[in-house]
Parts: C-alpha cells; structure tokens; sequence
C-alpha cells in the first residue's frame, strides 16, 4: 500500500485490462481507480472501485486494516467505476456507515435496488464536519463536477484534499507519463463542459489550506500544487493555455489535406510559436478536442459533403460546442468542387458558442489548390501570426 501520510494510505486498484474507458476514451496505459483510507480513532475508508477489482480492492483492505474494522464508507461520486463494489464493501463490514448526501443516496438507490441502509447512513450537507478523533473531515459539494451528487471531502489535520474525479488523468499509476497531457485529455473529454461549476469549487478550495489532492483517478499531488491547480483554473475558465494554432482537417483525395499541410508550413515560417495539426479522420478525437482547447486559435479545414461537411469534421465540431468551446479564433479552409458551403455549415454550427473571433481570411477551394489559393493561405497564415 502506499502511505500518504501517517495516518492516510491508498488501497486503490491499476487496470491494464481496459482499452476504453467510459466505451469511448482510448487508455493504451490504462487506467486507475483510487480509493483511501484514513486511520484515526475511526476509520474513514473513501469510495470503492470498479466491479473488475472486487477481491483485489478488498484484500487491499483487509491487508491495511490488520484486526481493525472501518466505521465510514465515504461516498465522494457515484460513477460504476467508483461505486460498483459498495454492496460488496457492506456485506464484508456491514456495521459500517455509508457517508453521502441526499443525491449521493438518492443515486445509491437507483444502482442498488434492494439495498436497505436502515441506520447505517449518514446524509451530510455542504461544509458538514465529520470528527475521526485527531482527523475533522469538511464535505465540500462539487455539484456537475462532473455528476450532481459529486462531492469533495477536506482533512484539515494532514491539509488533503479528496477531490473526487477533478485532478484526475487517464494512465495507471504503475506508468510513468506526463500529468498534464493526459490530465488535460481527460478534463476536457469528461468535465470540460462544466467549466462555471468547477471555477465555483476552485473557488471554495482557494480558502482551503491544501498540500496533497487526493483525486480518485492518477497520482496524488503533493508538490507544485500551484502548477495543477494554475492549469485546472485555465481550462475551466476556457483560458489560452499555449500560444499556437491548431489544424484540424478532414481530406478525401488529399487537396484539403495539401492545403493545411501548406498552412502548418507558412506559420511555422512566420514564427508561429507552435503548430499542431491533426486527420481528423485517423487520429485519436479526444487528442484533437484536447489541442482545440489548449490553443487559443484554430483552423478548420474540411470538403464539403452532401452540402454539408465532412462527417468527422462534424463530429468534431459538436464535440466542440457540446463541451462549451468559447473565448477562441477560428480559421476556415473549405473545398468544394462545384458549390462550397464548408465555412458557412461551419459557422452556423458555432453560433450559440461566446466569443469565437472569425479570422478575415477565407480560403476557398475548388477541387485542387491553386495559385489564388497559395495567396489565400499566405494571407491566413499572416492573420493569425499578427
């Protein structure tokens, strides 16, 4: 097991089995499901895991525990991959208490038809103590971060902060890999659309003395906290992470693609900081929904098909305004043989978005990249490198 602190340990599971998490995230280094354990005069044992990790999750217990029972089950999410062996904590220790708040029950009910808590519960309430003897646990509600039952929960004793899904990445703990690439990967693929609810709950942690976050996916924190919780305030207020311009195309006989190859180039050339680019079509969505937010300006590149656009760029795009995409600049390329109407779908897909700032530059092409359109590019390039 590994020890937090002195009296906090982590129990929590890595699976290498999964290939999607929630059926649609990629995981090539899998995924972990945390969950904790805090010894005190009372035990306090802090979510279950995924219905995979049953006996390992429960050995991990029973091995830390020694002859010692746990008094609290703390509820913090609901999710399957956090609730699933709730019933099977119960039947190991049923005189346990199962610590949650109304939704949190109201949802145990829906997961767990015929499980009758009797006395066995306590519902708590936003700012709610809950004493362990030396340990006083603060509940902090984070309603919609990312599921309205979600709630974080606050060890003034050791300054942890349990903070439920938010900090948490894709990737197990025994892999060692860049936080910020897959924590970003999976903040905007899972909670990027509640950016108000998360600025509200960064608000109440602000007054929180915290020194280690405990998230129940990927590592815990405990150095640099200014550095992750700096980037959790810029993605939930749909702030610019990195200068540079991101490429985003769908191609079918590859002029579209040439002409956003040609784009990358010409940036590059006139000293864009960086440029990324992606195939829509062949490489990972949640990737290029990822770089869409982390770049303060976009460029979409896609044909037109069945006056419409390109079935990828279409997706990608709701992905994009399903998830609040705002506060950005957006590019066109469009290609149409005979009756191009790319940059038109496009903009009425954004017009509910806030503050999207059109670039003046258009391009515009027919089938194959021509000279006029070389020109056209020219000019985009030098629009958003301004």
């Amino acid at each position: 097991m590994i020890k937090v602190t002195n009296d906090i340990y982590y129990i929590g599971v890595n699976d290498h089995k999964l290939d999607l998490f929630e059926g649609q995230y990629d995981v090539p280094n899998g995924m972990a499901y945390n969950s904790y354990i805090i010894f005190d005069e009372k035990i306090a044992v802090f979510d279950t895991v995924d219905a995979s990790f049953t006996d390992e999750w429960l050995g991990n217990i029973t091995e830390v525990l020694a002859d010692r029972k746990p008094d609290y089950l703390i509820v913090q999410h609901m999710e399957p991959d956090h609730s699933a062996n709730l019933l099977n904590f119960i039947n190991e220790y049923p005189d346990t208490i199962i610590v949650g708040n109304a939704k949190t029950f109201a949802m145990i009910a829906n997961f767990f038809e015929e499980l009758d808590l009797g006395d066995k519960k306590l519902v708590v309430k936003d700012g709610d103590k809950l004493s362990l003897g030396k340990h006083e646990l603060t509940f902090v509600f984070a309603p919609m971060v990312h599921w309205p039952e979600v709630m974080f929960t606050y060890d003034s004793t050791d300054k942890v902060l349990f903070s439920a899904d938010a900090f948490g990445k894709f990737g197990a703990l025994d892999v060692d890999e860049d936080w910020a690439c897959e924590a970003r990967r999976y903040y905007f693929g899972i909670v990027g659309k509640y950016g108000v609810q998360v600025q509200a709950v960064l608000k109440k942690a602000a007054a929180l003395d915290i020194q280690t976050i405990c998230p129940l996916h990927g590592p815990i924190l405990s150095e640099n906290l200014d550095y992750y919780l700096g980037l959790y305030n810029t993605w939930s207020s749909y702030g610019v992470e990195s200068e540079g311009v991101f490429i985003a195309y769908t191609s079918v006989y590859g002029n579209t693609k040439k002409a956003a190859e040609l784009l990358a180039e010409k940036l590059t050339e006139k000293g864009c900081p960086k440029v990324a680019i992606a195939d829509l079509a062949r490489e990972d969505m949640a990737e290029s929904v990822e770089d869409a937010f982390r770049y303060g300006k976009i460029v979409l590149a896609t044909t037109t098909y069945n006056a419409d656009i390109f079935p990828f760029m279409r997706q990608f795009i709701g992905d994009l305004t399903e998830r609040n995409y705002q506060n950005r600049t957006i590019g066109i390329i469009e290609n149409g043989s005979w009756a191009p109407t790319a940059a038109k779908v496009i903009k009425g897909m954004f017009e509910k978005s806030k503050d999207i700032t059109w670039t003046d530059n258009t391009v515009t092409i027919k089938s194959a990249v021509k000279a006029e359109n070389i020109a056209q590019i020219e000019a985009l390039a030098g629009e958003l490198t301004k």
